[in-house]
C-alpha cells in the first residue's frame, strides 16, 4: 500500500509523470543507496529508487515509510534530461 504526499502530486504535475509511469519505475528500479538521506524534521529516511518506465524514461522515485508502515511517494525526478 502506497500514498502519495502533496510534494510528489506538486512535482509529477510538473514534471509530467504519470502515478502508473512511478509504479512501474518502483518495479523496475534499484535502490540507489548513495541518494538516500535522513531527514532530521521528519525523523524518517529516505530512499532512492532508479528505475524505468515502459517507454523507457528513466525515473528517480523518492520513498519513506510512515509509522503504519504505508509506502510514502515523496518525489519523482525524471533523469533524461527533462524537468
Amino acid at each position: 500500500m502506497y500514498r502519495d504526499t502533496r510534494h510528489v502530486l506538486e512535482r509529477r504535475a510538473e514534471r509530467q509523470v504519470s502515478l502508473p509511469e512511478i509504479l512501474q519505475a518502483l518495479e523496475s528500479g534499484f535502490h540507489e543507496r548513495r541518494k538516500d538521506e535522513f531527514k532530521e524534521e521528519w525523523q524518517a529516511w529516505n530512499y532512492a529508487i532508479r528505475g524505468w518506465t515502459v517507454d523507457r524514461r528513466e525515473l528517480r522515485i523518492v520513498v519513506s515509510f510512515d509509522e503504519e508502515g504505508f509506502l510514502l511517494l515523496i518525489t519523482s525526478v525524471d533523469l533524461g534530461g527533462g524537468a
